[in-house]
């Protein structure tokens, strides 16, 4: 079952609410079924990758694992899926068609028909520099009513250029992760105009596109349709390093699989990601830590929250 919002005070219905780990605690996730073993956590596939960037995809995936998901697939171009396979021994790894550069190709969608109907988070986007797939597998779940949480990330989010909504054939709840820059690009402005009122310019793409937004920065904003949003200041400036978006996006799509709403699971997912960099930063330093030693810190911080 979905997991309602926390109470919330009505003096801040025109702002946005902290996320901390008391809100979160009062914001349980969903309860997996011990008796049902991994069917209860969620079926997560990423669909994402390229030749020159394989790790986007196996990074999201592994977070997605570290989140809890019960179950992992991967789709990336055809000519590293068996690399990706060796690489990522919990998961399924399917080869997709691809174009002469290695990006995913055309016909992705067919090959995936029957995956994307049965998953219950479809993570679209790390990893790709073509947004073409992205656009036709985004078009075959809004054809095919498709059921399963829909999260996008980089070179998906394309699909909303115009500013146009995906439509009201779509069945299910929709994440997109934009940083300033991908959000000033498909909102046709400035990024000096996001960085300046990130929390409207989020407002206005949740409203619009009917989307959850978490609009990426110091002050990360996590936006539902109806205005209702939160904001998080956990983290710290080594977040800022290749592959961290992708870790996040992970997380995301494993909280949505487990069954938690578009809203909640964002809020869990940047909360997490962004305390995870901070033990990094104690242990480590504040420079240098890897994304890949994000998804680690994952489940000692989902047992602090989780009653």
């Amino acid at each position: 079952m979905k997991s309602n919002s926390p109470r919330r005070p009505t003096t801040q219905s025109t702002a946005a609410t902290r996320i901390t780990a008391s809100l979160l605690r009062r914001w349980p996730l969903p309860k997996p079924d011990p008796k049902l073993g991994k069917e209860s956590r969620g079926d997560v596939l990423v669909v994402g990758g390229s030749v020159q960037i394989p790790g986007a995809a196996m990074l999201a995936g592994l977070c997605a694992l570290r989140a809890g998901a019960g179950r992992l697939q991967i789709a990336t171009s055809r000519s590293v899926a068996g690399q990706v396979a060796v690489a990522m021994l919990e998961a399924r790894v399917i080869g997709l068609p691809e174009t002469r550069r290695g990006e995913l190709g055309a016909g992705a969608h067919r090959t995936l028909a029957r995956e994307i109907a049965a998953c219950d988070a479809l993570l679209l986007g790390p990893g790709m520099s073509d947004g073409r797939a992205a656009l036709e597998l985004v078009r075959h779940c809004v054809r095919t009513r498709a059921r399963c949480a829909l999260i996008l990330d980089a070179e998906a989010l394309r699909v909303f250029d115009g500013r146009k909504p995906l439509g009201s054939r779509l069945a299910t709840e929709v994440i997109i992760t934009p940083h300033a820059g991908e959000m000033a690009r498909l909102w046709g402005c400035d990024r000096e105009v996001i960085l300046e009122d990130p929390l409207k310019v989020a407002r206005e793409a949740a409203s619009a596109l009917r989307v959850v937004v978490v609009m990426k920065g110091p002050r990360t904003f996590i936006v539902a349709p109806d205005g209702q949003a939160y904001y998080n200041v956990a983290g710290n400036s080594g977040l800022g390093t290749s592959g961290s978006g992708d870790a996040l996006s992970g997380v995301i799509a494993a909280l949505s699989a487990r069954g938690a709403t578009a809203l909640q699971a964002a809020s869990w997912g940047v909360y997490l990601h962004a305390v995870a960099g901070d033990r990094l930063a104690q242990r480590i330093g504040p420079l240098g830590f890897l994304a890949r030693e994000l998804p680690a810190e994952i489940p000692a911080l989902l047992a602090r929250l989780e009653p």
